[in-house]
């Protein structure tokens, strides 16, 4: 059975170079960072040089970098703080912003009585840069806006810099999730005065379990987690030595292949594009998707011209074939929710389509793509 590997968006195959790097570690780096010996200062070490690393690529200061749990941590430690210590009173984001953003959100106004804001979506899922700065200057609370930089259903791009600086004009602190951005692409937060960003290791080909969060110099956050002094009091607890060595290996590979991956990656979503055009002509592009300047390179998000009863058995036919990628809608689940991206941005009549997600990495192969376009076409014809 073919073995194809198209939910990079998911989560992605670790490097061989990492796993050796963790390995390396766990074997030799044992000591606990906190501790004053010998083996605690190698541990230490090994944190604060993956610290000095990961900040230097973001033009950041070391300080400014706070190692978590993933993405998941990151954006509750940030939106809670901002809410708790900071005096923000509301939140300004969109209805297709990821779970732990939106969750998060929601608990915040039952436990602090907060207001949320939504802007305004264009019909390919964009937030309206017009209604954004209507609702940063609607009245004096102090605001958060949390929008992702490149969403994680359909690919869109947002143009970041220019929230960033409607942000700064009106005095609103701006929070990105960027867990489907970072390694991808290109990061300065002196050039993008971006207050507080996410990531996670495992969407860039290291560990799962690990992430970071970027929060600017002098912000006022306060930490969630009481205890020890780790992560300069941000975060208490024991590091994960292994893990953010791991993420740190993952980052500085990232970008020192940036140029020939995106590349080379982009050149795979180009090829699928064209060739499930050609294979099936009725199929559409959920969001910006299908579109290489306005969405991220690494993933597809596309209907298709099924029914309902066909598409429950899409996902297990394509899992039985050896293709491994995320479904888009509830057509294939069940569900009578779905997709709360797509049911904010496809319309009643496209909704009702089946939908999937096939996302790319530097692992996959064109021939994986003809043979997964190929298993698509023949089961829509069957």
């Amino acid at each position: 059975m073919e073995n194809i590997y198209l939910d990079n968006a998911a989560t992605t195959q670790v490097r061989e170079e990492v796993i050796l790097k963790m390995q390396d570690v766990l074997s030799n780096y044992y000591g606990n960072p906190s501790s004053s010996h010998g083996h605690g200062r190698t541990a230490k070490t090994a944190v604060e040089s993956a610290r000095k690393s990961i900040a230097k690529q973001l033009n950041a200061q070391a300080s400014e970098i706070i190692f978590t749990s993933g993405g998941t941590e990151a954006d509750n430690m940030i939106l809670r703080s901002a809410v708790r210590d900071l005096g923000v009173r509301t939140i300004i984001t969109s209805k297709i912003e990821h779970h732990a953003v939106l969750h998060t959100s929601e608990d915040l106004v039952k436990e602090f009585g907060i207001n949320i804001k939504y802007v305004d979506l264009d019909e390919n899922g964009n937030p309206k840069l017009a209604h954004l700065e209507q609702l940063l200057q609607e009245d004096d609370a102090k605001k958060l806006v949390s929008l992702m930089h490149v969403n994680n259903e359909i690919g869109n791009l947002l143009p970041i810099d220019e929230v960033s600086f409607l942000c700064k004009e009106n005095e609103a602190l701006f929070h990105s999730d960027t867990v489907q951005s970072i390694c991808h692409f290109e990061w300065d937060v002196q050039k993008t005065p971006i207050d507080f960003m996410a990531a996670a290791a495992h969407k860039f080909h290291g560990p799962k379990g690990v992430g970071f969060a970027f929060i600017r110099k002098n912000s006022g956050l306060k930490p969630l987690i009481s205890g020890g002094s780790q992560e300069r009091g941000f975060r208490a607890g024991t590091e994960s030595v292994h893990n953010i060595v791991g993420l740190e290996e993952a980052f500085k590979l990232a970008y020192t292949h940036l140029e020939a991956e995106e590349e080379y990656v982009r050149g795979l979503k180009k090829y699928f594009i064209e060739n499930i055009k050609e294979s099936i002509p009725n199929i559409s592009f959920n969001g910006h998707s299908g579109n290489l300047d306005k969405s991220t390179y690494t993933l597809v998000n596309i209907g298709l011209p099924i029914s309902h009863e066909r598409a429950l058995m899409l996902l297990f036919h394509l899992d039985i074939k050896g293709i491994a990628c995320s479904k888009g809608s509830a057509c294939q689940s069940g569900s009578d929710a779905g997709s709360h991206v797509l049911n904010e941005v496809l319309s009643k009549e496209d909704i009702k389509k089946p939908s999937l997600r096939f996302s790319f990495s530097k692992y996959n192969t064109k021939k994986e793509l003809d043979y997964a376009i190929g298993v698509l076409k023949e089961f829509i014809e069957g």
